[in-house]
């Protein structure tokens, strides 16, 4: 197993681990949530439970206060009516003593009895302390009058007296008391709703009357509030308030906004622990990029520096055979591989050093990869360059030479000593493109990039640094593009390597 396919396999085992921590956290915390939601839900229906007993004691109230009213208003006709017959002359004097019984039981209903002019005559049940008062009589009668109809009251010969009356301060404390317990009942709905979001309503479900742990500017829209009780409504059924008023109101609430956060929480950690991860990673992973050029260029530097001590023995060695008459053949056989070792040489010596381009014709620089490397491949194998277009473009020429050497080497070894390489270039405006088409085995879609990390190969002795230093030579050196541009399996594969001109 190759560097590579371990790195994989780790990363295989250590992304199962993760999705099964995620997966666990997810369980838990949900199994969290539900317990903490199911216990609110408790708490929400004991809530609901108090609201609809508290109803109940309003409308009960609601529904005494009213009894009490109709009460007062017999009470009232009564008396009006006794006091009118106590003024009719035919009225049989013998049996007068209810009457007067009814009259002087009147301890609570304020009355004024006043004549046609408006001439106030008597009053009863009014401020015993400002009772002398004539304007505050006349105020009280003006305010009796507005509030209800006077009685009239005929006397002998067509005079007519008024009985103004108002209702008793009994019936108004309790009015009183009555109207602050409505207040109270929906201050508390709103209140006391356990963190909940409620809205109360009124019988058309879309007037809202009060509200609780809700944003107020948010309920002054009226598409905000449908949506909204739409969607309590959907969860919650409305609580129907009953408060004997002639017509229901509906208390509408959903989960608390508690509960809502908790539901998301655990996505919302497990996404920053993942960006932490991410961020941690690519720092990680970029300080090792940088070990590991750092190692790259060491090592490449230390190699043209071995490599020059024998390369320079190797050519005095050379001009000693020449003063020796070694055949001419061989000198020119020796002065290649001599010639070849210096460009190697000085191929590993501009590893990580910024390298000088020069635009020079992209078919010379291939030309001279291919004339080596036919030498140095099959026969059986054939490598032409077709076009004869002359295109030129700032590369470095041993640097250069060296990615096509690797790409046709990788060509070869995949055909395994018989077939064909064909090199296109295409000028495309401010674009070059080099295309190396072979006939070798072919390279699996899922590999198309893999194939060019540290490490990757396919071969029993290979390193795997041939086409990741293509990659780097391309990419970092040249500012270019190398990738894998289509392959079949069994018919071949094209690279594609894009220059700028």
């Amino acid at each position: 197993m190759n560097l590579y396919s371990k790195k994989q396999r780790w990363k295989l085992l250590l992304f199962i681990a993760a999705i099964i921590i995620v997966g666990l956290s997810l369980w838990y915390s949900n199994m969290l949530v539900s317990g903490i939601a199911k216990e609110e839900r408790a708490k929400v229906k004991l809530w609901a439970d108090a609201i609809q007993k508290k109803a109940k004691l309003v409308k009960y109230t609601n529904e005494f206060f009213t009894k009490i009213k109709v009460e007062e208003r017999k009470k009232v006709e009564l008396w009006a009516k006794g006091t009118k017959q106590l003024a009719d002359p035919r009225l049989d004097m013998g049996d007068v003593s209810f009457i007067f019984e009814v009259i002087k039981n009147n301890e609570t209903v304020p009355v004024i009895l006043a004549d046609d002019k408006g001439n106030i005559i008597s009053s009863r049940n009014l401020d015993s302390t400002r009772e002398k008062d004539p304007a505050y009589l006349k105020a009280e009668m003006e305010f009796m009058g507005k509030q209800q109809a006077p009685i009239e009251i005929n006397i002998v010969n067509g005079q007519r007296n008024f009985l103004y009356y108002k209702d008793s301060q009994l019936f108004t404390e309790l009015k009183i008391v009555f109207d602050r317990l409505i207040k109270s009942f929906m201050s508390e709905v709103a209140v006391n709703s356990a963190s909940v979001p409620v809205i109360y309503t009124d019988s058309s479900q879309t007037q809202v009357l009060e509200s609780g742990n809700l944003d107020s500017v948010k309920l002054e829209d009226p598409e905000f509030v449908k949506a909204t009780l739409a969607d309590m409504a959907a969860h919650n059924l409305p609580i129907e308030i009953d408060l004997g008023e002639g017509g229901k109101n509906y208390i509408f609430y959903q989960e608390s906004m508690i509960i809502t956060q908790l539901k998301y929480y655990p996505y919302v950690q497990l996404g920053i622990i993942g960006l932490f991860l991410l961020i941690a990673y690519s720092l990680f992973s970029t300080a090792r990029r940088m070990e590991q050029n750092q190692v790259w260029v060491g090592m490449a530097k230390e190699t043209a520096h071995q490599l020059g001590t024998p390369l320079s023995s190797l050519i005095a060695w050379l001009e000693y055979f020449k003063d020796k008459g070694l055949d001419a053949e061989t000198m020119r056989e020796i002065s290649k591989d001599i010639k070849r070792l210096e460009t190697i040489t000085e191929r590993f010596s501009k590893i990580g050093s910024v390298p000088v381009l020069n635009k020079l014709s992209l078919n010379s620089v291939l030309k001279e990869a291919v004339d080596y490397m036919r030498t140095r491949t099959s026969k059986n194998i054939t490598i032409a360059i077709t076009n004869t277009e002359e295109i030129a473009a700032p590369v470095n020429a041993p640097l250069f030479e060296w990615v096509i050497e690797n790409l046709l080497r990788n060509a070869a070894d995949a055909m395994d000593g018989s077939g064909s390489i064909i090199i296109t270039v295409t000028d495309q405006m401010q674009f070059a493109y080099i295309d190396i088409t072979d006939t070798g085995k072919g390279i699996p879609k899922s590999k198309f990039k893999t194939i060019f990390e540290p490490g990757f190969t396919t071969k029993q002795r290979g390193w795997g640094l041939g086409l990741s230093l293509c990659k780097r030579i391309i990419e970092n050196y040249h500012s270019g593009k190398i990738f894998v541009k289509s392959s079949e399996p069994n018919k071949g594969t094209t690279f594609r390597i894009v220059l700028n001109k």
